[in-house]
């Protein structure tokens, strides 16, 4: 065992990486349901957007339409949930599984050509002066666009829902759909757009983990991403600079157990590996232990439908 080779400045920088596919999926399932929707589909949406913004990247040579590619099918994945639990009234549960279900399956189909390739590769960015700086200019200034777009993301959707006119309808759709249809606020419409929004950085999310932290195509490579960033939401009681606190720890945790297995540790790898996920597991317990103040935080209409007739 030899805990020395960890070195607090790769850890640190590791960590943004590990935490911006989840951020991504969790900003966008966080908008998804202020507007009352839990869509459960994230991981599929994930996935769908990996082989999308690897195969794009791959036939053209360009990771920026890569990832433009994936927000694209991670949205259209999107519209099938929103079209089903929307205008046909489906169970949102229920959907949302079988979105993660068939968007496994049709990743794994378009991704047959893809595997054992090697793809273009996200460019880190050397923000000049700022990346010289000792300790911080490694930690903070030397990642790829990516990174910092997932931070600019979060900071414009939590200034959006809580300063601007379409952040209040947004959440007066998610906190009571009957009254803001009766102000005459088109609450499917602004369902459908929320519900594409939250696609596409489902989408943004798949890709970064085939295009930026692992550049190859692999089945299932989100491995529960998605489903760690719909516990995200719910740790970071749906406000959005809670999700970039939720989304770091979760890196954290991922890549410090990566270390620690490089280093030898004496602890199982099995265990090690699942450590992040028992972590979030125990934390979400926790959180949810206090009902009333889970129950406060939550929207009021998260998951039940609306029907313009009601």
């Amino acid at each position: 065992m030899d805990l020395s080779a960890i070195t607090p400045t790769l850890l640190l920088a590791s960590l943004m990486v590990a935490a911006t596919p989840i951020l991504l999926a969790a900003i966008g399932e966080l908008v998804v349901e202020k507007a009352g929707v839990l869509n459960l589909g994230v991981e599929g949406m994930m996935i769908i957007g990996a082989i999308c913004g690897f195969g794009i990247a791959v036939e053209t040579g360009s990771t920026t339409l890569g990832f433009l590619g994936a927000a694209v099918g991670g949205a259209l994945l999107s519209m099938i949930f929103a079209f089903l639990t929307q205008v046909l009234l489906a169970n949102q549960v229920a959907t949302g599984l079988a979105l993660t279900l068939f968007g496994l399956g049709l990743s794994a189909l378009l991704g047959q050509g893809y595997v054992g390739v090697l793809g273009p590769t996200a460019m880190k960015l050397d923000i000049p002066i700022l990346s010289d700086i000792p300790f911080f200019g490694a930690v903070l200034f030397r990642h790829d666009a990516m990174v910092y777009f997932s931070i600019a993301l979060v900071t414009a959707v939590w200034a959006v829902l809580k300063y601007s006119r379409v952040g209040l309808v947004l959440r007066a759709v998610g906190e009571n759909h009957d009254a803001a249809h009766a102000l005459g606020y088109k609450v499917v419409r602004i369902r459908f757009a929320a519900i594409g929004f939250g696609g596409a950085c489902a989408g943004l999310g798949g890709a970064y983990l085939s295009l930026a932290r692992v550049p190859q195509w692999t089945e299932g490579m989100t491995a529960g991403a998605g489903w760690i960033a719909l516990a995200i939401v719910v740790f970071a009681s749906w406000r959005a600079p809670r999700a970039l606190i939720g989304a770091y720890l979760f890196g954290g945790f991922v890549v410090l157990q990566l270390n620690l297995q490089a280093a030898g540790v004496a602890i199982p790898a099995a265990y090690l590996s699942m450590s992040p996920y028992l972590i979030t597991i125990l934390v979400l317990v926790i959180i949810s232990a206090d009902k009333s103040r889970a129950a406060l935080n939550a929207p009021a209409m998260l998951g039940r439908i609306f029907h313009a007739s009601n």
